[in-house]
């Protein structure tokens, strides 16, 4: 018989700090998410130092916590699956370093995960039956991506955005017209109060797959400036909706060119009503469309843990060596 594998996925790239035990990939024995929203919701946004302290304070107890949870010890774990980008540089430090120690003393292989993929791994937790290829749209608080997935470790980033994430442009946005930290859940919440026709808001094409976003947040920043009395519920169906006609524009062209008919949402932003709706629609063109579970969808080890297992089985290592890299690229 065949023996379960079992990845112990570590998560600290930005404010959660998150450790699931993973069996073969796609199976959640636990997964354990220490979140600081309510810490930095006095901020409006999140404080690398501060984070990095929590990190701190929290990865040894969400570490047991999460052992306990999948009635495991560390001599179970076959690998430790850390993510070591892209992020912020502090946070990314504290589970890194903390993997590398485990990974020291245990004497367990560390197999390093880059948290892009590890959202798209978020597919497989929930959908057992998905295989690449497929095309993954990404999008985060720090990335837009559409993604070629060619296999479980080959991906082919074929277009991405140029400035603005769009998780980002949503968070601004939230900030601006009040609605807080974290933004994006505000303004979809919002925004399905809205007329989103009421407002027409500037687009930003490229002749590639590129996105931008920027030009749509400060059109919608400066109305919000110039009329006071302006309705914000439309401000922000309009946004959104615009936002999701881009997704969606880029997204048709990327399958033509992957030549594939099945879609992958991933990101926090995936976990918008709105734009899930939307995406549901391209099952009238004849795609499959997959979309995580919404506990999956912002950051969590789990997914990590389900990417570091395609890569240790795949044959990829990493030693004590492996450094942060806030700026990873997939």
């Amino acid at each position: 018989m065949k023996k379960d594998i079992l990845t112990l996925g570590i998560e600290s790239s930005c404010d959660e700090t998150s450790v699931a035990v993973i069996k073969n990939g796609r199976e959640i024995l636990s997964n354990i998410i220490d979140t600081q929203i309510p810490i930095h919701e006095k901020y409006g946004g999140v404080v690398p130092e501060i984070a990095s302290r929590n990190h701190i304070e929290a990865i040894s107890r969400v570490t047991k916590k999460a052992l306990e949870e999948a009635n495991v010890t560390f001599d179970d774990i076959d690998a430790i699956t850390p993510t070591y980008g892209p992020g912020l540089v502090g946070a990314l430090l504290v589970g890194l370093s903390y993997a590398k120690a485990l990974s020291f003393a245990t004497n367990k292989p560390l197999v390093g995960v880059n948290h892009i993929q590890g959202h798209i791994a978020a597919n497989y937790i929930t959908y057992k039956e998905l295989e690449p290829p497929f095309l993954c749209v990404m999008m985060s608080g720090g990335n837009t991506q559409l993604i070629h997935v060619k296999n479980y470790t080959e991906f082919e980033v074929l277009g991405k955005t140029r400035d603005d994430a769009i998780g980002e442009a949503f968070d601004k946005i939230a900030r601006v017209v009040g609605l807080g930290y974290p933004g994006g859940p505000k303004v979809d919440k919002l925004a399905a109060e809205g007329n989103k026709d009421a407002i027409q808001l500037p687009k930003t094409h490229f002749d590639n797959l590129d996105f931008s976003f920027s030009g749509i947040k400060t059109a919608v920043i400066n109305l919000h400036h110039k009329t006071p009395d302006i309705n914000k519920a439309d401000l922000c169906a309009s946004f959104t909706k615009t936002v999701t006609e881009v997704l969606m524009e880029n997204t048709k062209k990327a399958l033509r060119e992957a030549n594939v008919k099945t879609v992958a949402l991933a990101g926090g932003v995936s976990a918008s009503k709105y734009i899930r709706n939307e995406f549901l629609k391209l099952q009238e063109e004849g795609i499959k469309i997959y979309m995580p579970d919404l506990k999956l969808c912002t950051d969590n080890a789990a997914m990590i843990g389900s990417a570091g297992y395609y890569n240790f089985i795949n044959g990829q290592k990493s030693d004590l060596n492996l450094n942060a890299v806030p700026n990873l690229k997939l």
